[in-house]
């Protein structure tokens, strides 16, 4: 299976991007179409699985609310490109995680990680044991699972916007 811990950033900055599209070996541009080709079709299998339990037809009006509630934690400004930087740079202090996220001001990205500590995608860590107080963030399991599970949809992002692209030597 094909890694994609560095994907996510690279769709979520789309437009602030300036890079020259990434050229992959055919070889591994078939494995990365391949692998998004598994994940729809396990995909498919999860909503059949879903679908199964109904007696008569589907709930549409529920199913639909369930999808937009999952997703809406990652449709708040800041906070998918808070994600975003723990899952590709690791644990983070306050201050790094301002310098990393360009014209994020301190009020909003205290309060963008208090709310991704609630939402349980976030641990903040305090380290009593040294002087000064350290705080850190890093992502929980959860938070790493979601990235997990959301790197393949940007691997086919970037490839649909030409991010990624077809190298044949």
């Amino acid at each position: 299976m094909v890694h994609f811990i560095h994907l996510i950033a690279f769709v979520l900055l789309g437009n602030k991007m300036s890079k020259q599209p990434q050229a992959l070996a055919d070889e591994d541009f078939k494995k990365v179409e391949e692998a998004i080709k598994d994940v729809i079709e396990e995909g498919r299998n999860i909503r059949s699985t879903f679908e199964s339990y109904y007696e008569e037809k589907i709930d549409i009006s529920w199913e639909v609310d369930a999808a937009v509630e999952a997703f809406s934690i990652f449709s708040s400004r800041w906070t998918i490109e808070i994600l975003t930087t723990l899952y590709i740079a690791g644990d983070r202090r306050f201050n790094e995680l301002r310098k990393l996220l360009r014209g994020i001001s301190s009020r909003t990205l205290s309060d963008k990680l208090t709310k991704c500590t609630e939402t349980g995608l976030v641990e903040r860590v305090v380290e009593t044991d040294k002087s000064p107080i350290r705080v850190t963030y890093r992502l929980t399991e959860h938070g790493r699972r979601c990235g997990q599970l959301l790197g393949p949809l940007v691997a086919y992002q970037k490839i649909k916007q030409g991010r990624v692209v077809r190298h044949s030597i």
